[in-house]
């Protein structure tokens, strides 16, 4: 089948047409300043090099629109008519606790997405906008939910619960749901054909980490804790976001700056983690080089970006009572080489150990990076969400 996934947010639109007969992708870019002026649409084309379309000002359904124009383009595209789309699977982030699976979309799927606006406000809405487009232009297409919380609706209660009054979760669903699911089910599995092993008998931790960043500990091919909670903002440090952090000190702020929940939202998510640390940036490319000139500030962010990652490491192993294999992934799992052996160096008393000149070269390829007398496995696993999408949605529109 030819899927359509889309990855609707705010402000873009990111898309693959994939063939699932062999998992190759036909066609990818994305729609970039959606709805506001000087809309552009990006993309690859045939031979590899890039293009950048002007659209002016154009909202989700115009971008739509136009990726479906040019995916069926006389010169640049890539079939010759809308008809050749199977099926369209969608990225949604947040599905609460009614969704522990990909789903067929329908009128009820739909409202049931919309009663988790509250839960995730900047996507959720995104999202629907996105599937609405798709239901305008193709009609009669088929559509498919993927959650971005599903994976992780296997913890049980002792991992997802906050120690708040329970009222709270039973009225309000306050409550740790964990995010990136759909990139730790592919990557966990993945990593376990790499190894030729049994994905039921491994304990795993998979670390995906980039500009937005998780952690899980994965049992028996089962996600039973994971480091991102109601909303993406808890757990390990990220690009913009602060991750863990004491509560009492955010009421501190609230009162002593006389901050609203709005101003509050904005710092934490837009002006915290790296970028807050060193006033400089939130890539960490920027950073690693600020701190190989002698940046102080540079040198303070990835220290306690990557002890937040070993903490995590270590406490998954501890509740998992071992552990078998740790997965990189994500822009600077899979990129940041001096990432990888910070973290994996202090894990030497686990019996981890990983091939340091291995390691040095190993970009965005699927490497087993850890030595023959390792007893953990260390593994570099590109994520690949689009496809894992696509492969929910064909399995789902044949029933």
């Amino acid at each position: 089948m030819k899927i359509l996934v889309l990855n609707c947010g705010s402000s873009s639109v990111k898309y693959k047409l994939i063939d699932t007969a062999d998992g190759s992708t036909m066609a990818e870019g994305g729609v970039e300043k959606v709805g506001i002026e000087g809309t552009f649409l990006k993309y690859k084309q045939a031979d590899g090099t890039k293009s950048i379309k002007e659209l002016g000002k154009s909202d989700h359904n115009g971008s739509v629109r136009a990726i479906l124009e040019l995916l069926t383009d006389e010169k640049e595209g890539c079939i010759k008519s809308f008809a050749e789309i199977d099926a369209v699977g969608h990225r949604v982030v947040h599905g609460a606790e009614k969704f522990n699976k990909s789903v067929l979309i329908t009128e009820e799927v739909m409202q049931q997405i919309k009663d988790c606006y509250d839960l995730a406000p900047l996507h959720n809405p995104a999202n629907v906008t996105g599937i609405e487009a798709i239901s305008a232009i193709l009609p009669d297409v088929k559509q498919v939910a993927v959650f971005d919380t599903a994976f992780h609706q296997t913890m049980p209660a002792s991992s997802y619960m906050y120690a708040l009054p329970y009222k709270y979760y039973a009225e309000d669903g306050v409550r740790r749901y964990g995010f990136h699911g759909t990139s730790h089910r592919y990557v966990s599995a993945r990593v376990c054909e790499i190894l030729g092993v049994d994905a039921t008998e491994q304990k795993i931790v998979t670390c995906h980490v980039g500009n937005g960043g998780s952690i899980t500990a994965i049992s028996g091919g089962k996600s039973v804790d994971t480091s991102m909670g109601l909303t993406p903002t808890e757990g390990l440090m990220m690009g913009t976001r602060v991750g863990d952090v004491d509560a009492g000190a955010l009421t501190y702020l609230m009162k002593r700056h006389n901050m609203s929940v709005d101003e509050l939202q904005r710092v934490i998510n837009k002006e915290s983690g790296v970028a807050g640390v060193t006033e400089m940036s939130s890539d960490m490319r920027d950073i690693e080089n600020a701190d190989n000139a002698g940046n102080e500030r540079a040198h303070l962010a990835l220290e306690m970006y990557e002890k937040r990652i070993v903490k995590y490491i270590g406490a998954y192993a501890a509740e998992m009572g071992g552990l078998d294999i740790i997965v990189f992934t994500g822009g600077v799992g899979e990129n940041q080489t001096g990432v990888r052996e910070n973290v994996c160096r202090p894990l030497k008393f686990m019996g981890v150990e990983i091939d340091t000149e291995l390691n040095s070269r190993t970009r965005g390829t699927e490497t087993v990076i850890s030595t023959p007398a390792s007893r953990v496995k260390v593994v570099v696993v590109p994520t690949d969400e689009e496809l894992m999408i696509a492969r929910d949605t064909e399995s789902i529109v044949k029933g």
